[in-house]
């Protein structure tokens, strides 16, 4: 035992600055690399490689080496093909790092949080509309697992979010109302997308296949989805696989704030003290004019 407290010892001596950070970087990076696999679904992707990975290494101690060259040789052509496979994840990710190194944090934030406001607006806006034409409506929010798979089953618009562009999208007689409208970081990706239906059995029998992809979609990702009625006109929102019906303007975009805005509560109370603050020092300025 005194043997391995001195071993223990002996190493922790060895230890400099450098590779306590060495261990916090490659920590840092697999943490990443996880949050990475559980935002794009790749868990069975990686779980596929890990499988992999040892079966290679077993083939390599059995010595069996037609195998295990075949699969190192394998390995190397994969490392390609999921380049290939997570390109537009992989992208983002670049693309993400690079403005949070060359643009400061927060402006990023607010930027991020102005562009998903104006997109809530113009989302109640039109729903208001469509409601009252009794006009069915899919519209799905992104969060923090990406959606790119489900954009590629429709048509990409790649533009920013306008009432008048949702109602155009979902007009009974345009090419694409049947499919959900995907809206990723404020801005609309792709319309007429196909939605996975959910298996739900508890749900109420009157709701139609546009609520049930709504409720599936909130199943099968951490997405907000905001259904318009075609038979009713009402407005429902899926959260986690539940389904909030009949929702007034006003409802419906306080739960878009609440879920889709970090903080927006705290925000908004910060711009109230922040407005007091103002109007106080104004109030100081004008009295020592006075004086």
């Amino acid at each position: 035992m005194m043997n391995v407290w001195e071993r223990i010892v002996k190493y922790v001596t060895l230890f400099g600055i450098w590779d306590i950070i060495d261990i916090l970087i490659v920590a840092y990076l697999i943490y990443k690399l996880i949050c990475f696999t559980k935002r794009s679904n790749a868990g069975r992707v990686i779980k596929g490689i890990g499988l992999f990975v040892v079966i290679t290494q077993i083939s390599d101690s059995l010595g069996l080496k037609l195998l295990n060259f075949l699969l190192v040789n394998a390995m190397q052509l994969g490392l390609l093909a999921l380049v290939v496979l997570f390109q537009p994840e992989l992208r983002r990710a670049f693309e993400k790092f690079g403005s949070r190194w060359f643009t400061p944090l927060t402006i990023e934030r607010e930027k991020d949080n102005s562009e998903m406001e104006f997109a809530i607006s113009q989302t109640v806006d039109a729903c208001v509309n469509l409601s009252a034409t009794k006009t069915g409506a899919l519209i799905v929010f992104e969060r923090e697992i990406l959606l790119n798979s489900y954009v590629k089953t429709g048509t990409v618009i790649d533009s920013a979010m306008n009432s008048e562009l949702i109602k155009n999208i979902f007009y009974p007689k345009a090419p694409l109302h049947d499919g959900a409208l995907i809206v990723q970081k404020g801005r609309g990706a792709a319309a007429g997308c196909v939605l996975p239906l959910s298996g739900n059995t508890d749900l109420s029998k009157q709701l139609g296949m546009r609520h049930r992809a709504g409720v599936g979609m909130s199943e099968n990702s951490d997405a907000v989805v905001v259904v318009v009625s075609e038979e009713t006109g009402a407005i429902s929102v899926a959260i986690g696989g539940m389904l909030k019906r009949h929702l007034a303007a006003e409802t419906l975009e306080k739960i878009l704030k609440n879920e889709l805005i970090p903080n927006s509560e705290e925000t908004e109370k910060n711009n109230i003290l922040k407005n007091l603050f103002n109007h106080i020092k104004e109030g100081a300025t004008e009295d020592e004019a006075e004086k």
